[in-house]
């Protein structure tokens, strides 16, 4: 396939180029969605010249028309013209996934991409560069390389965004994350840096037999209490640091987005931990959700981005199969089983 590439681009490099544009695209829609573009149009009975949606969003019409028209030019958006005027109507997708409104929405992600993920990346150079692997949460931010999550949750504003980004990836990834190994037989399960509860709710639908607590800083379980809070909740909220206290007993432990987080030694030490907490004497489970990467380097581009990331952002890395099952077993876990969704995060189950 690369010789493939390779051999069309020598003639013109129209791969390259659409790579070479592709933080513009990101910024497109990032936006789109912080001016209040896909929302307008969503509660808009009819399309909407340029005019009109600029005067409802306090920006200029010059901008706005050549917004919109990067909207339509990469799909996001429709544009049909009457009596010479461009008239904008949003396409199924954009309502979906890009207004507020809607129940996937990914709104608070495309926020906290472009407003944390955006600016800690201008600084990749250096992050590649650093001999230490220190994140660039100090250069972008001003803050502790070594305080990660001190980083992310700067202000109750940051924390929000942070943990509304959470909440849309398991709204979108949750149900198939829970559903990738029978769980059932887990009576008792515990979300481990939990967040809002988004994938601890896709637990509780898909077994509702398990009783679901969501164990998170003392911040972050008011925050979701306080803005994420859903009616008739059937899952619990527990306060505490899973590194410096002790965690609750449960027969399946959760890690969601966890491990990629920290450095090895970090990982191994909460592994064995976890390890020792189960209820009963017989064992347990740990669940692991992360961006499986492949053994032959080549891929998922996803899961190598996202490795990127944590390079700029935090402690650790994304990790192949292999490094996870070394990882688990030095733990004393034994049976360890991998499922790749297709989607964007994997599933990892492993027993004692």
């Amino acid at each position: 396939m690369a010789e493939h590439l390779s051999q069309s681009e020598l003639d013109y490099p129209f791969k390259l180029l659409e790579y070479f544009n592709g933080f513009r695209v990101s910024k497109v829609i990032f936006s789109a969605c912080e001016l209040g573009v896909f929302d307008l149009l969503l509660t808009s009975a009819e399309p909407l010249s340029a005019v009109h949606v600029a005067r409802e969003l306090s920006t200029s019409q010059d901008g706005m028309e050549r917004l919109l028209d990067a909207l339509v030019g990469i799909e996001i958006l429709e544009v049909e013209q009457r009596d010479g005027t461009a008239l904008y109507s949003s396409t199924d997708v954009a309502n979906l996934y890009l207004a507020k409104g809607s129940a996937k929405s990914l709104h608070d992600m495309i926020i906290y991409q472009s407003q944390t993920i955006y600016p800690l990346w201008n600084n990749m150079v250096d992050a590649v560069r650093s001999v230490e692997g220190k994140n660039q949460n100090e250069k972008t931010f001003g803050l502790p390389a070594e305080e990660v999550f001190q980083a992310m949750y700067r202000s109750e504003e940051e924390m929000l965004k942070f943990m509304g980004l959470m909440n849309s990836s398991w709204v979108l990834d949750g149900h198939d994350i829970v559903t990738a190994f029978n769980l059932s037989g887990f009576r008792t399960i515990v979300d481990l840096g939990g967040c809002t509860g988004a994938l601890a709710r896709e637990m509780a639908k898909a077994y509702p037999s398990s009783s679901v607590v969501v164990f998170d800083l003392p911040q972050v379980v008011e925050t979701a209490r306080k803005h994420f809070a859903q009616e008739n909740d059937r899952i619990d909220f527990q306060a505490g640091d899973f590194f410096s206290g002790e965690i609750p007993a449960a027969d399946l432990f959760v890690l969601a987005r966890i491990i990629h987080d920290w450095s090895e030694e970090k990982c191994e030490l909460l592994l064995k931990k976890i390890h020792d907490a189960f209820c009963r004497p017989s064992g347990g489970g740990v669940l692991l959700v992360e961006a499986m990467l492949l053994e032959n380097r080549r891929g998922p581009v996803t899961a190598q981005i996202f490795s990127l990331n944590m390079l700029v952002q935090t402690e650790g890395r994304e990790r192949p199969p292999s490094q996870y099952t070394r990882l688990l077993q030095r733990s004393g876990f034994g049976s360890v089983q991998l499922c790749r969704t297709g989607k964007s995060y994997d599933a990892i189950l492993a027993t004692r």
